[in-house]
């Protein structure tokens, strides 16, 4: 059986946290959810309104997350999620996360990363030389570190699989599925 993390926190958007969980264990995979700490996470729901400049966010769903990021063995899962939100912006300065994120690079196991999880990719050395999807206003912190931006539903480049955010949600999970296949 497959086995696959995903690592958020706080304020991750749960379309893109539940979508993947579920669609994973559809799959028949063991999918583990882990944060800076074990505890029930508030998850959010972005969404796009007419006449705001920008996604609007709101408390969604919440979830549990099984384990903190100081227990996570990158060497039992054979990939990795990273769903966006707002989560990023902070669990990449938790302790463990940035060697967690490394530790599946240098491993080459599908990294699956969507909207703003690429400031995660980021702190960890990973977009330089890269292509790939976000949500679109990070475009500049991309090529800040390294990286070319391409505004596409899904884009495989070697073991990463970027998304630009939710409505992405099929394409991403299609593609991450059959990196972890192969």
């Amino acid at each position: 059986m497959k086995r696959i993390l995903i690592l958020t926190g706080d304020c991750a958007e749960g379309l893109e946290v539940y979508y993947p969980l579920f669609r994973l264990r559809e799959e028949g995979w063991k999918v583990d959810v882990a944060a800076p700490s074990r505890k029930r996470l508030q998850l959010v729901v972005h969404d796009f309104e007419a006449g705001c400049e920008t996604y609007t966010e709101k408390p969604g769903y919440g979830i549990m997350a099984d384990l903190a990021f100081a227990d996570v063995k990158p060497a039992e899962y054979d990939g990795l999620v990273i769903p966006g939100g707002r989560a990023p912006e902070y669990i990449r300065n938790a302790p463990g996360c940035v060697e967690i994120v490394k530790a599946f690079a240098a491993a080459g196991k599908p990294i699956a990363a969507t909207c703003h999880a690429v400031l995660c990719l980021i702190a960890a050395d990973l977009v330089r030389g890269r292509k790939m999807a976000c949500y679109p206003q990070l475009a500049c912190d991309v090529r800040a570190g390294g990286g070319a931006f391409a505004d596409a539903e899904v884009v495989v480049d070697r073991n990463l699989i970027t998304a630009r955010a939710w409505p992405d949600n099929p394409a991403w999970m299609r593609e991450f599925i059959r990196a972890v296949r192969a």
